[in-house]
């Protein structure tokens, strides 16, 4: 399931769910070993080609290339220049002071050019609030010093 939040746009004055993230950021050992439980490819493979996977498509775009990978999407650079110049002619790399890689997710599209699926974005969302366990932390109040010490939590001083 996946997690949203109420946010109120500053610009607007109105209210918006906004999709938030819970918890740690999945691991490469993490996605290895789920590759690794629907493939035939042991999780050792699978972890040594994602470890390098960044590397390689750095160097394809290195080279001015963009990278599509089937069922992920498409991966290039852009640049951000510090200011615009008159004359063609002098436009050169020196003005380039950023570098940012952009990713458009991989699309499937019907006879009638709608888009039908976004790779990475499941059919079967279930958005949930996310909503702080205020119970959790009055609990987490409540408990003697000595218990958070036990546990390794926030030990009030």
């Amino acid at each position: 399931m996946a997690f949203f939040k109420k946010v109120k746009k500053k610009l607007t004055g109105l209210w918006y769910p906004e999709a938030i993230t819970v918890g740690k950021p999945v691991t490469t050992d993490q996605v290895a070993d789920r590759l690794a439980l629907i493939s035939t490819v042991s999780r050792g493979d699978t972890y040594a080609v994602l470890k390098d996977l960044g590397g390689v498509m750095a160097s394809f775009m290195a080279e001015g290339r963009t990278v599509k990978l089937e069922g992920v999407g498409t991966f290039y650079y852009t640049i951000n220049a510090d200011k615009g110049i008159t004359k063609p002619e002098e436009v050169t790399a020196k003005q380039i002071k950023n570098v940012r890689v952009r990713f458009i997710p991989e699309t499937s599209r019907t006879q009638s050019n709608k888009v039908a699926t976004r790779s990475l974005v499941s059919d079967s969302i279930y958005w949930e609030e996310w909503k702080e366990d205020k119970e959790k932390k009055k609990e987490e109040k409540g408990k003697t010093e000595k218990e958070n010490k036990e546990e390794g939590g926030p030990v009030a001083g």
